[in-house]
């Protein structure tokens, strides 16, 4: 059987913090939905969370560097320890997904993965879309509305997404009764699991279409689109938001995927930036540098303002023009300029 620690990559004397980032760190490489139809992937993304469910737990990490992995379960009725075999724990896929919403969080500004397309639900939603917003700075600087154009899955009209012909209905699946999941037992290398898995018959609807709809394929016609994004100001490459529901619809009527909109920002000819702040280059003659003055530069919403130069200023100095930068994204104050 694995070491725990090893599974995750820390020492034994790991922080629970520590412990925490590393988990995140592997389940983040190996979670499904970034690893599709990867088996190996999969059976890592499990070991993992089942490594992170002992170590988190205080009582039960002790039970493990005391006793290894038969100490796993030790005192824990619902554990059903036996003794030599380790602990039996029934760790469900869905259980797993619980957890690593639980450490990752729900943020239009978090992670890719963090949209709660899992849960404790059955069903299988769309599959989610990415696209990419171009902002110019002075748009940044005060947030806008964009309306862009995608091309995604929406339901067919014909069958009103049922996927089936007009004038008959799905029938439930026998294979998972309805439930959309069946479940397996699974052996790992620390539990003896009851693993749940979307019905490879319904492929998670819980329903059997047993005379498709002659316009669509499962309830699903491609259409382009419009889609209002409102953009925070503040906003910098790399960052992006989630729009709950607006990715392509889901197969047989089931809920849609999301939209993950990501920023890029278009270079300016004067400005560059850093994070909230601006920096900018300006020239001045060699008088005003010697007995000071007042000079006109640019401001990122595309006005002017004045900037005092103090007499003797050198080549390269810097001055602070303050609140003259980028909005601190989530804040209500502002960068600065550096001229």
């Amino acid at each position: 059987m694995k070491d725990l620690y090893e599974v995750l990559g820390v020492d034994k004397n790991a922080t629970a913090d520590e412990i925490k980032k590393a988990y995140r760190k592997v389940a983040l490489k190996y979670h499904p939905d970034k690893n599709p139809d990867d088996k190996d992937a999969e059976v890592i993304f499990k070991e993992a969370a089942e490594a992170y469910s002992v170590l988190s737990d205080k009582r039960k990490r002790q039970q493990y560097d005391q006793f290894g992995h038969a100490g796993v379960g030790m005192g824990d009725q619902t554990q059903g320890y036996s003794g030599g075999g380790g602990g039996y724990h029934h760790m469900s896929m869905d259980d797993i997904f619980s957890q690593f919403g639980d450490i990752f969080g729900n943020d239009i500004f978090g992670s890719f993965f963090g949209g709660g397309g899992h849960g404790s639900q059955s069903i299988r939603r769309g599959k989610d879309l990415r696209a990419t917003v171009e902002l110019k700075y002075k748009e940044i600087v005060t947030g806008v509305e964009k309306t862009i154009r995608i091309n995604r899955l929406e339901h067919c009209p014909t069958c009103r997404g049922s996927g089936a012909s007009p004038g008959t209905s799905p029938t439930t699946c026998q294979q998972c009764g309805g439930a959309g999941r069946v479940r397996q037992m699974s052996q790992s290398f620390i539990f003896q699991s009851v693993v749940e898995k979307v019905c490879p018959i319904c492929r998670g609807s819980g329903k059997v279409i047993t005379k498709p709809c002659k316009d669509c394929h499962m309830g699903l016609v491609r259409k382009t689109i419009s889609v209002k994004v409102k953009i925070p100001a503040g906003v910098e490459s790399g960052n992006y938001m989630r729009l709950n529901g607006q990715g392509n619809k889901g197969e047989s009527n089931q809920p849609a995927g999301d939209l993950v909109v990501f920023f890029e920002e278009e270079d300016h000819p004067y400005f560059t930036r850093d994070g909230e702040h601006l920096f900018l280059e300006a020239m001045i003659p060699f008088s005003m540098a010697a007995l000071g003055g007042s000079l006109e530069v640019p401001t990122v919403e595309g006005g002017k303002a004045n900037l005092k130069i103090p007499p003797g200023i050198q080549s390269g100095q810097i001055l602070r023009m303050r609140n003259k930068g980028f909005p601190r994204l989530r804040g209500l104050s502002r960068g600065d300029q550096l001229v």
